[in-house]
């Protein structure tokens, strides 16, 4: 299980002077996981600098003219770059892009200029998976199912696409989102996948905190 600790401005544990997810790093390694999981420049290199642990890297920022934010550019990929991320994360979905690029022109741009940097392909459906696969990409992770306009919205582990991707890809495949419990997560790696990536369920307290808010307002019938 790979902790995804991140917090981003506007978020309850973002701290504008300093980076603080070296400590959720911290209790992640004690607790075992082997890899961590970030969003920053200055998160990535306070993370390694703590645990010594392997980290996936990504920016998250909106652009103009861009659908995706997990690391849409060749200037979020340097920057990780020269941060030392062991991966680099990017939104590997087929939405539109503002500087008139395809993905696959994207992956193939970052291999010449990176080609032993280890990528990871964040994606919706299986049709992107495997297109992610034929680029070139060195994992493929269900980051992004149920977050694209195109995908079913649910609160629970794309288990389906787990398994095809794990099932049909070459390359190791990484369950992400919606793993709420230990259970989901066991049932998760049942389907196959290489490893998981657990995040709010862990490091976000405020989203922690809301789950069981409603479901004591449901229970009371939003009498609370």
């Amino acid at each position: 299980m790979i902790v995804s600790c991140q917090a981003i401005p506007g978020e309850a544990l973002y701290v504008k002077e300093k980076s603080i997810m070296y400590l959720m790093a911290r209790a992640a390694k004690m607790a075992g996981s082997p890899a961590i999981r970030t969003s920053g420049i200055r998160d990535v290199v306070a993370i390694k600098k703590e645990t010594g642990l392997p980290v996936i890297g990504l920016v998250k920022i909106q652009y103009p003219g861009y659908e995706s934010y997990i690391t849409p550019t060749m200037k979020e990929v340097d920057e990780l770059v020269q941060a030392g991320a062991d991966v680099i994360a990017l939104d590997c979905t087929l939405r539109r892009r503002g500087d008139g690029t395809t993905v696959n022109d994207f992956i193939q741009k970052i291999r010449e200029r990176y080609p032993k940097q280890m990528l990871m392909a964040d994606i919706s459906n299986y049709e992107e998976g495997v297109n992610a696969f034929k680029c070139g990409v060195d994992i493929v992770g269900t980051t992004m199912s149920g977050y694209t306009d195109y995908t079913p919205k649910q609160d629970m582990p794309d288990y389906d696409l787990m398994k095809r991707l794990s099932t049909d890809l070459k390359i190791p495949v990484i369950g992400e989102g919606k793993i709420h419990t230990p259970e989901q997560a066991v049932e998760a790696l049942e389907t196959g996948v290489w490893a998981i990536v657990v995040g709010g369920a862990i490091t976000r307290p405020m989203e922690i905190a809301k789950r069981f808010v409603k479901a004591i307002q449901e229970s009371r019938g939003n009498r609370l």
